[in-house]
């Protein structure tokens, strides 16, 4: 899966190159500092997830960043903040890769509603390669067994 971009500290993601376009993102905790390594399907990935929306990549892991600090939005970063309540904690060893697909989510010409549905498909392409070498679904995307922090939290209440 050489499409996806070197690991890249999750403070940096911003440099990331294709984040104003749809795509796919591994996040993965890793004690060892994965900056500037190969994408590689490592055990450490915690979770996959994709993107048609407007704001591109960008838009999409800047609703993760605000959820695993708290806010609401992004379901999958639910999960996360579930286990890791510490923001400051997280980030320090949260590393993140993208694969992004140059399109236009506002255009409904062919080219481009086919650009969206590939990246809906390698989204479940990379479910299936994750499941391949480790028998699972990365954490938080396995959701019977990943319960999200606001339902904890209303629960509480």
């Amino acid at each position: 899966m050489s499409r996806f971009s070197k690991w890249t500290k999750w403070g940096n993601r911003t440099t990331l190159k294709g984040l104003n376009y749809s795509g796919v993102y591994c996040l993965a905790i890793s004690e060892k500092d994965l900056t500037n390594e190969d994408f590689d399907w490592i055990g450490e990935i915690r979770y996959v997830g994709m993107t048609n929306g407007r704001t591109g990549l960008k838009g999409r892991l800047t609703q993760f960043d605000n959820t695993i600090k708290g806010k609401s939005g992004h379901g999958g970063a639910d999960r996360f903040l579930f286990k890791h309540q510490n923001y400051q904690e997280l980030i320090a060893k949260l590393f993140v890769s993208v694969s992004y697909f140059e399109c236009d989510v506002k255009s409904n010409s062919p080219k481009d509603l086919l650009i969206m549905g590939e990246v809906a498909k390698f989204e479940y392409v990379c479910f299936a390669e994750y499941a391949k070498r480790f028998n699972r679904l990365p954490e938080f995307n396995d959701k019977p067994n990943s319960p999200k922090y606001s339902i904890m939290e209303r629960k509480r209440k």
